[in-house]
């Protein structure tokens, strides 16, 4: 005798259905796919909207083509991906996902000794810098945003007051404090990140280090920062602000300042914070404290060089 299978109930009908993305879209993987290349072709728009507000004509938008000399190669042998391939991407893919890879350059293990060579770069390159301040925003803010004017004005005191700044090269709010560095008669540093297009550094960069994989690029900002300056920005600000952010709370580094720039740009993630993830006790009344927020450049550079002062004194 045939059994009859037993009818989906409306809840396990629900549980069937696929997730929604933040704008209502229904999820799949055509749509994921789809996204990236919007997330990714946004970045680019972004980032070249910085550059052609400052003047320049966009580094992607440049010809790299050579009558004579080396040409740029993309390895893109790992798999089968429509676009420039980042190192990051490269090193991240899952194990099973390209096939055999004769070739031991394109190994996990020679990965891990260009890795250590672009550690031991970085090192070298910024071995002389005692007093540094990071300061993160968004690449598409214009030279007549107040931001930008708020970023270079802030740069130049802290510069003035022998710190070094450093940025991630790029135009915007990285350019702001890269030239107000230089009007301060400091040094100003920019650590440069490969992208799937090409971002190019902005004119105003003493030092500039090139960086394959963010991890690395992300442990120099650390480790030759005495506070991190949060301007108004996008997915990678606040991806810098939050790691602090996480070592310090963490005990991984002695706590220094975490400073939002913009209280209008910041209210809405304070009061979620403050209202969800604080009174879900997700974090503690002591992690709120761990930022501060300010619209003044000449109070963002005092609580910089108060907290170097108190920490030499110790």
């Amino acid at each position: 005798m045939a059994t009859r299978k037993p009818k989906k109930t409306a809840k396990a009908a629900k549980l069937t259905k696929p997730p929604r993305t933040a704008t209502g879209k229904r999820s799949n993987p055509a749509q994921l796919a789809a996204a990236q290349a919007d997330a990714q072709e946004g970045l680019r728009e972004r980032t070249e909207e910085g550059h052609r507000a400052a003047g320049r004509t966009p580094p992607s938008q440049k010809s790299n083509k050579r009558s004579t000399g080396a040409a740029r190669t993309i390895d893109d042998d790992l798999r089968d991906f429509v676009g420039p391939v980042t190192e990051d991407e490269k090193l991240l893919q899952a194990p099973g996902q390209s096939d055999s890879l004769p070739d031991f350059r394109r190994t996990d293990t020679w990965r891990v000794m260009r890795i250590m060579g672009e550690f031991i770069e970085g090192f070298d390159n910024l071995a002389k810098v005692e007093k540094g301040v990071s300061i993160f925003g968004s690449a598409r803010t214009a030279p007549d945003d107040p931001q930008y004017l708020a970023a270079q004005q802030t740069a130049r005191l802290l510069a003035e007051a022998g710190f070094s700044i450093i940025t991630g090269a790029g135009p915007g709010i990285m350019e702001a404090a890269n030239k107000g560095a230089k009007e301060g008669g400091g040094h100003s540093i920019g650590c440069n990140i490969e992208l799937p297009f090409e971002q190019g550094a902005n004119p105003y960069v003493d030092t500039l280090v090139n960086f394959r994989y963010f991890f690395v690029r992300k442990t120099m900002f650390i480790k030759y920062s005495s506070a991190f300056i949060i301007f108004p920005g996008g997915f990678g600000t606040l991806d810098e602000a939050f790691e602090a952010l996480t070592l310090i709370q963490t005990g991984k580094i002695y706590q220094f300042p975490v400073i939002l720039f913009g209280r209008h740009y910041w209210a809405g993630l304070l009061r979620w914070l403050q209202s969800r993830v604080l009174a879900e006790r997700k974090i503690s009344a002591g992690d709120m404290d761990l930022m501060l927020l300010t619209d003044d450049p000449a109070e963002a550079a005092h609580a910089v060089i108060e907290a170097y002062n108190a920490t030499t004194a110790r």
